[in-house]
C-alpha cells in the first residue's frame, strides 16, 4: 500500500488525507502547531470546491456552519458611510449565491472528522528530505526518521517542503502591494449579520459578524513595499499592524487595543506563489505551498479542495508517481492561473456584477471528471 507523508493539515492537507484514503493509500500528516490551528478568516467553497465538498459528504454540514450576512457598507477613514448593499458583500459575492461562506477552522474540523484513523503527528516538522529510487527518507525535528513512497507539502505559502526540495522562498513568491491581519473578538459592536468595510486608498480592513453574530473577525491591513518580519514573531507582527494604521479613525483605534490581546491573530502578505513545475521526483506540492492566490483572489480553499482531489485521483489511476504528477498539473495549472488573476481585481472600485462575472467563470473553469492522459 502506498504511503504518502503530508506536510500540513489546514484545507489541503486534511483533504488530500481524506481522498488518498479513498484510493486506499495511507496518508501520515505532520503538522508544526500542537493541533488543528484555531482562528483564521472566514473562507469560500465555490464551483468545483462544492462539488468536492459534495463528494466528500460535507455539503450539508458546511451549509449548516455557514456565515450568514444580510450585506456590507463601505466607510471612509472618519467613518462616514459611503455605500451599502444588502445583495452583494466584499468577502462573498451575491448574497444569494450557491457558495459556502464558512470559517476556516470549522471546515478544517469537518474534514478532520472524516480523517478518523489517519495518523497525525502534531507538534513536528520535516528537516530533511532523501529521495530514493523507490522511496523517501524524512528526518524529522523531534520523531525518528521514516520512508515514505511519497512526499507532499500542504503547508501553505511558506512552505517548509518547498524550501527544502525547490529551494527559497523569495524564487516563488510575488508581493501583491499589501498586508492583511485577522483575529476574533466577541461582538462587542452588535453587528447584525453585516460586515463594515473600510478603506482610505492605503489602509482598509473589514469587521463581520460569524457564529450567529456572537463573534466578529477583524480584519487590518495596509499597503507596503515587502517587509522583513520573522513568520514566528506574532508580537513583532502586531506592531507592524499598529505602526502602519493607527491614524485611521472609526473604530480602528480600538480594534488595535483588542487586538494586543488576541490570540489567534494572523498577519501576511498578500502574495502569489508561481512555480513552473510543483513536483521534483517523488515530492509534489499542493494548495497554497504550489500555487497560493493570495486571499485577495477569494479562491484559495476552492483550489486547495480541488487540488487535493485531483491529484489523489491521479495517484489512484496509475502506479507511476511521475505520469500522476504531470496529469495533476496540466488539469490543475489553467484553473490555477484563472483564479489567480481575480486576485487583481480591485473589488471595492470595480462594478459588483463585474466582480461576480469573474469570479463566476473562474470558480467553474475546471471539469473534475476530464481524463488527460
Amino acid at each position: 500500500m502506498t504511503t504518502v507523508l503530508i506536510s500540513g493539515s489546514s484545507v489541503a492537507g486534511t483533504a488530500l488525507a481524506y481522498w488518498l484514503r479513498e484510493q486506499g493509500m495511507t496518508p501520515v500528516v505532520v503538522e508544526r502547531a500542537p493541533a488543528l490551528r484555531r482562528g483564521g478568516q472566514a473562507i469560500d467553497v465555490r464551483g468545483a470546491a462544492l462539488t468536492v465538498l459534495r463528494r466528500m459528504g460535507l455539503e450539508d454540514k458546511a451549509i449548516a456552519l455557514k456565515n450568514h450576512s444580510n450585506g456590507m457598507s463601505m466607510l471612509d477613514r472618519e467613518g462616514n458611510e459611503i455605500f451599502r448593499s444588502e445583495e452583494f458583500a466584499l468577502s462573498s459575492g451575491n448574497l444569494d449565491s450557491d457558495d459556502i461562506e464558512i470559517l476556516r477552522e470549522d471546515l478544517v474540523d469537518l474534514m478532520h472528522e472524516q480523517n478518523a484513523g489517519v495518523e497525525y503527528l502534531f507538534g513536528d516538522s520535516i528537516t530533511a528530505i532523501h529521495q530514493e529510487t523507490d522511496g523517501v527518507t524524512v528526518e524529522f525535528e523531534h520523531a525518528e526518521p521514516r520512508r515514505f513512497d511519497l512526499v507532499v507539502g500542504a503547508d501553505g505559502s511558506h512552505s517548509n517542503t518547498r524550501r527544502l526540495v525547490f529551494g527559497a522562498e523569495s524564487q516563488y513568491s510575488h508581493h501583491l502591494g499589501t498586508y492583511l491581519s485577522v483575529f476574533s473578538e466577541e461582538n462587542y459592536l452588535g453587528l447584525d449579520h453585516w460586515q463594515t468595510w473600510f478603506n482610505d486608498g492605503v489602509i482598509g480592513g473589514a469587521v463581520m459578524s460569524v457564529r450567529d453574530d456572537s463573534e466578529l473577525r477583524i480584519y487590518l491591513g495596509f499597503g507596503s513595499e515587502p517587509i522583513e518580519y520573522d513568520y514566528h514573531d506574532v508580537q513583532a507582527q502586531k506592531q507592524l499592524v499598529a505602526d502602519h494604521v493607527t491614524d485611521f479613525g472609526w473604530e480602528v483605534p480600538g480594534f488595535i487595543e483588542r487586538m494586543w490581546k488576541a490570540e489567534d491573530f494572523y498577519f501576511d502578505s498578500m502574495a502569489q506563489i508561481k512555480m513552473n513545475t510543483w513536483s521534483e521526483g517523488r515530492v509534489t506540492l499542493v494548495g497554497d505551498a504550489a500555487h497560493c492566490a493570495a486571499p485577495l483572489s477569494g479562491q484559495g480553499t476552492s483550489l486547495a479542495l480541488v487540488g487535493a482531489y485531483i491529484l489523489a485521483y491521479e495517484l489512484g489511476r496509475t502506479s507511476d508517481h511521475s505520469t500522476a504528477f504531470a496529469r495533476y498539473e496540466r488539469r490543475m495549472r489553467p484553473f490555477v492561473e484563472i483564479n489567480q488573476a481575480l486576485a487583481q481585481i480591485d473589488r471595492q472600485t470595480v462594478d459588483p456584477a463585474e466582480s461576480t462575472r469573474r469570479t463566476d467563470e473562474a470558480k467553474n473553469a475546471i471539469d473534475l471528471d476530464a481524463l488527460i492522459d
